[in-house]
């Protein structure tokens, strides 16, 4: 079951759907509830009925064993000697209410005269569910809790301060884990002011407000007095202060003292900063009372405080790409509907279902620029605030999601959401974002501004990750050492990405050539060639990658062998997205595994990013001498390193590609130093020789770079 916070939204940012659970409330326990009406029983005994409001649908008590649900009252009221025991119960989830007939039972002098003063309107208790599935069994739950503190410091699990834990000892009895918790020498009692105080009281319980702070002014620590219970008689007992912050804590009553009996207000929860110190018994027993057991429950799977790396079974279900295909059908349509949701335990994500989501409809609009700031301004934080993503952010800037979790979006999330996901909270919480399709307006392509944001993600060391129904495989963003552009690439596949070397090839989109036997042969014998050599880019356990454009054609064929050779098939995939023009290379042919897609016009930004090793060309058209020239820039201005690059292919083909422009540059004299350039291409017709011009680069013995000769034809002929 997924759980998320009421989001209250501006009329102008529709909502298909809103998450099931209010994180202002626990899901275990309700607001608190107010006497309607009150009958005097007996002396020191009345029956009042008790309205509670405003119960969110996902309150766990609509849907257990109504056995299970108790009445709590407040822990003011019980320390002053007031017990309140539910009778009878109503709850009705459609009118989000619940009506309780509540016994309250005066104990002692204080506590009847209080008694007498409650006035209708008196907030004195709320219900707890005490689900039996939420129940901590394993002390482990809690016992890796200890040491650890929340972001702004506080302890997570601690009696005495965040170093006491040693004084908290955990046990499993009958299936479920008890700590007890040593009481301190001594009880508590009251001055006599404490009776001008409680008219007040009474009054401030129609306000909501806490008077715990202005009861203690009247009572009184009597230190290493005896600890038993006198019938008629509230024993006030304390223990160090119990900081509880990632699951309820309840007394166990069966496991109390003979003669013992806690009051009904027996429910730790976890936002009280530092709960737990002071407990309620009474009954009658000349037996002192050393301890107390309490049990434990969950809560709501958001705010278990609880680290991704102790999420065994979502770790595991984020590794399973049928799992992860399944989740994402379970999303609301239409599929061009934003949605998004944030998971936190592995049931949780192979339970989800469309009500777990939150879908937006939001709208994409020009901004009127700086000129306009304030302008400019309210529209960006409106448009960010659309955003489906926008709620779970949200709550976990402002701490109402506590545990760490993964999101799971339709689309990549908008570049004008960087600044909540790389905010501190929001990049310690989110341990991964996956997605099913880049953009919304772009399809299966990043924008530039989407391919920043993608390497901003990547130095927040959130991971990325593309359910891609294409491949029907999960990727991951990864970027190599010091390069500010990646790809995605399969999972399991990340670390022969990032230590390939990588070749490349260049050549048309619309025909095949005749070429695929030899560069199949070509790239095999690269293969063995690692077992004979011992160079920085080649060596007996370097990977091989392959890119191409990810397109038909010449490009097909390279994936397609990559793909046989069993060598990382990669693919840079463009749409420039012109009317009239003639462009294929965007569609995808399918022999590709990793991959990057750019929606730009910007083409030498797309092609600066292929950062090839071992380019090699075959017969190709405008986009081939245009990748052709830009391998020749690199070379001379040292971008890239003096290595071989191969041009599959007849001489005479490419001396009429080539020749003409090498010679008139020479001729003019604009090339005057960088003749040499012309020496790291080589015209290969079978793989053979290419293997050849390999060996030697290798071995240190090809004639290449600045200190070689320069060609006559602007290539070299082997």
């Amino acid at each position: 079951m997924c759980f998320f916070s009421k989001v209250t939204l501006s009329a102008n940012f529709p909502v298909r759907n809103i998450m099931r659970i209010d994180l202002s409330q626990h899901d275990l326990v309700t607001p608190d509830g107010k006497i309607v009406s009150i009958t005097k029983k007996d002396d020191g005994i009345s029956m009042a009925e008790v309205v509670i409001e405003h119960i969110h649908s996902s309150f766990v008590g609509f849907d257990i064993d109504p056995a299970l649900v108790t009445f709590n009252i407040k822990s003011t009221l019980a320390q002053l000697g007031i017990n309140g025991i539910g009778m009878h119960y109503e709850l009705h989830r459609g009118h989000s209410k619940a009506m309780v007939l509540v016994e309250l039972r005066a104990i002692g002098s204080i506590g009847r005269e209080l008694l007498q003063e409650l006035p209708l309107g008196a907030y004195i208790g709320k219900l707890f569910a005490a689900d039996e599935r939420r129940r901590v069994r394993d002390p482990i739950y809690l016992s890796r809790m200890f040491g650890r503190s929340d972001r702004w410091g506080r302890p997570l699990l601690s009696l005495g301060g965040l170093h006491g834990s040693d004084e908290l000892i955990l046990d499993k009895i009958d299936g479920r884990t008890v700590a007890y918790l040593a009481l301190k020498r001594g009880k508590i009692t009251y001055d006599a002011s404490v009776f001008g105080f409680l008219r007040t009281l009474a009054k401030g319980l129609t306000t909501k407000h806490t008077f715990r702070e202005l009861l203690q002014l009247h009572q009184e620590w009597n230190a290493g007095a005896f600890r038993n219970v006198e019938e008629d008689e509230i024993l006030l007992v304390k223990t160090q202060p119990l900081h509880i912050r990632t699951v309820f804590a309840k007394v166990v009553d069966s496991l109390l003292a003979a003669g013992y009996c806690h009051t009904t207000a027996s429910v730790l929860q976890p936002d009280t900063r530092a709960s737990g110190d002071i407990y309620e018994f009474y009954g009658k027993s000349k037996r002192e009372i050393t301890d107390l057991p309490l049990e434990f429950y969950t809560l709501d799977p958001y705010r278990e405080h609880v680290f991704f790396a102790d999420r065994d079974q979502l770790q595991a279900c984020l590794e399973d790409p049928q799992a992860l295909f399944k989740a994402f059908e379970t999303a609301p349509k239409p599929t061009e509907v934003p949605v998004a949701t944030f998971v936190v335990k592995g049931s949780q994500l192979l339970s989800l279902a469309a009500d777990d989501w939150v879908a937006r409809e939001s709208t994409f609009h020009d901004f009127p620029g700086i000129t306009h700031g304030a302008r400019q301004a309210f529209l960006v934080e409106r448009y960010i605030e659309s955003q489906a993503v926008f709620p779970f952010l949200k709550a976990i800037e402002e701490g109402r999601i506590t545990s760490q979790g993964v999101l799971f979006l339709r689309y990549f999330p908008s570049p004008m959401m960087k600044r909540m996901l790389l905010s501190a909270a929001v990049a310690r919480s989110v341990q991964g974002i996956y997605f099913q399709h880049p953009s919304r307006s772009y399809g299966g392509f990043f924008s530039q501004e989407d391919r920043a944001l993608l390497t901003d993600l990547h130095k927040f060391a959130i991971g990325v990750f593309w359910v891609d129904a294409i491949s029907g495989k999960i990727l991951q963003y990864m970027q190599r050492k010091d390069r500010e552009s990646g790809m995605f690439v399969p999972i399991g596949r990340g670390e022969e990405y990032m230590k390939a070397t990588v070749f490349g090839v260049y050549g048309s989109n619309l025909i095949s050539g005749h070429f695929e036997e030899e560069l199949q042969a070509l790239l095999k014998g690269v293969l063995e060639l690692r077992n004979t050599v011992h160079h920085p880019l080649l060596q007996k356990d370097t990977p091989l990658a392959l890119i191409t454009g990810g397109g038909p054609g010449a490009m097909e064929v390279g994936n397609r062998i990559a793909r046989k050779l069993n060598i990382l098939s990669c693919a840079n995939i463009a749409d420039f997205h012109e009317e009239g023009g003639v462009v294929n290379e965007q569609k995808q042919n399918p022999y590709v595994d990793a991959k990057m897609t750019y929606r730009l016009k910007q083409l030498v930004e797309r092609q600066s990013e292929f950062n090839l090793d071992f380019p090699i060309f075959v017969m190709g058209g405008i986009g081939t001498d245009f990748e052709f020239t830009l391998e020749e820039v690199r070379r001379k201005v040292g971008a890239t390193a003096a290595t071989p690059v191969l041009l599959f292919g007849e001489i005479e083909y490419w001396k009429s590609k080539i020749t003409p422009r090498f010679l008139q540059n020479k001729q003019s004299g604009t090339i005057v130093g960088s003749e040499w350039v012309s020496n790291c291409f080589f015209c290969i017709q079978k793989a053979t020789q290419g293997l050849e011009i390999y060996s030697q680069f290798f071995h240190g013995t090809l004639p290449i770079g600045k200190n070689g000769a320069e060609t006559d034809v602007g290539f070299v002929c082997p």
